[in-house]
């Protein structure tokens, strides 16, 4: 039995972590800490999240409750169309207030003509 705080990365995990950050090179003590403190941060945070999101159906008796906790936790990255029209609108405000006619109505359409 060991005394290791429960959200407290296995030691392999740790090792994946610094391999990654060096690529395929062997990790002899050298690292990216940043990368390694960044997922770390990232794991530790998912644990918790999935005690709390337990906790709450625990709670509630109701999964959905739990599964509503993790998307607003969690929520999903804009899709590349999403992104893509952001920067659209972006683009024709900085066209605009330059005194340029950028419109493109054929790229807007051609985008909301895409799958999300």
């Amino acid at each position: 039995m060991t005394n290791q705080h429960p959200i407290t990365p296995p030691p392999e995990l740790v090792d994946y972590w610094a391999r990654a950050a060096l690529g395929a090179k062997d990790w002899l003590g050298g690292y990216d800490l940043e990368m390694i403190a960044n997922a770390a941060a990232h794991w530790g945070a998912d644990q918790q999240l999935e005690l709390d999101a337990t906790w709450v159906a625990l709670q509630t008796s109701n999964r959905m409750s739990a599964d509503r906790l993790r998307f607003e936790m969690r929520p999903a990255p804009p899709s590349l169309k999403e992104q893509a029209l952001a920067e659209l609108d972006l683009l024709k405000g900085d066209a605009k207030a330059h005194g340029l006619g950028f419109d493109a109505p054929a790229i807007r359409r051609a985008l909301d003509a895409l799958p999300d």
